[in-house]
């Protein structure tokens, strides 16, 4: 781990040419977390005005499932998840060293949960990233689905378990899914401080952008390339939530949607496949630069308008600081 003044350096002079890097990152509480081929790193912005940079340790080991088609996406998702979780957790306590004291701020002593939790901290990071996911599972998977079994008891069973009410349910369920989404986008936005997670999201976007670019990364060449990036993990839920729509449907029409307990389990166990087939896609459209592509990675990029921000030059020096951490010695290997 390193300590880095807040100054940008820049990279030596490079022939600009276009590449699709696999590097890809996550925003933080003041600051970022770059993930490479071979390195995980993070940066944050100090209360002193510096800038931390250190690496998260990641396992060598890749599993062979990891690279099956349709499996790997959802051992990557998981993966991701806790290490981004971890990431997050010590962005805050980072974030907040070397800042000025002011009148009431003694130190305390860490309470008997504060401890346990510090001593257990893998394990505490694990059941953070599992909650999470049992969130996402009920806000945006069973809400919706169970508003609309609500809604056929109304309507009545012998209409519901028509082919084509099912399907006219499951469209509607589907939609109602994307508005969930939308709406809580929209309210996270609201949050105080959470514009500065936004412009520093931007700012992971943007750098690695210009890297594609081949562009020495400055602030003056970052600040020039959009914040909206297609292989963007807000373009993977946009997928996710999309493909479950289509899934949910012939699941529907298959089973049939009056058996309350056999939809929910159904629900569940198919979310890894609709994530597995919505990771492969999201790798083909990252690669592809045909009208087809462009036309599915327009809606995560609309979306990203609300969990992205422009950011300032001391933002970007941090994304810049990540970056560098984290770019392998040999070009190729990197390559999406």
């Amino acid at each position: 781990m390193s300590e880095i003044e807040n100054k940008t350096e820049i990279t030596p002079d490079v022939k600009p040419e276009l590449k699709k890097t696999t590097i890809g990152g996550q925003a933080l509480i003041e600051g970022i977390m770059m993930v490479g081929p071979s390195r995980t790193c993070i940066a944050v912005r100090k209360g002193d005005g510096t800038i931390h940079v250190e690496e998260i340790t990641q396992s060598e080991r890749v599993t062979f499932y990891e690279k099956v088609p349709f499996i790997r996406g959802c051992i990557r998702f998981y993966k991701m998840l806790v290490k981004g979780t971890d990431a997050l957790m010590k962005s805050a306590d980072i974030s907040e060293q070397g800042a000025p004291q002011t009148e009431g701020d003694e130190e305390k002593k860490p309470s008997a949960l504060d401890q346990y939790l510090t001593k257990h901290y893998n394990v505490m990071v694990t059941l953070s990233a599992i909650l999470g996911i049992l969130l996402s599972v009920g806000l945006f998977i069973l809400l919706p689905w169970l508003i609309v079994f609500l809604a056929t008891k109304i309507m009545g069973s012998a209409l519901a378990d028509t082919t084509w009410m099912s399907v006219v349910l499951n469209l509607a369920e589907g939609v109602l899914r994307m508005i969930i989404f939308f709406l809580y986008l929209r309210f996270a936005s609201k949050i105080e401080g959470i514009d500065r997670v936004w412009r520093y999201h931007g700012a992971e976007h943007k750098t690695i952008a210009c890297y594609e670019a081949g562009e020495p990364l400055t602030v003056d060449n970052i600040k020039k390339y959009s914040r909206f990036h297609p292989r963007c993990g807000t373009s993977f839920m946009f997928l996710v939530l999309a493909i479950s729509i289509l899934i949910y449907t012939v699941a529907g029409i298959l089973v049939g949607d009056g058996r309350f307990l056999v939809n929910a389990l159904i629900r569940i166990l198919l979310i890894p496949v609709i994530c597995g087939i919505s990771f492969e896609i999201l790798r083909a459209v990252g690669r592809g630069n045909n009208a087809l592509c462009r036309g599915l990675s327009k809606p995560g990029l609309w979306l990203q308008k609300f969990t992205t921000g422009e950011p300032d030059a001391p933002i970007i020096e941090v994304a810049i600081a990540a970056m560098q951490a984290v770019i392998p010695e040999n070009a190729d290997e990197d390559v999406w």
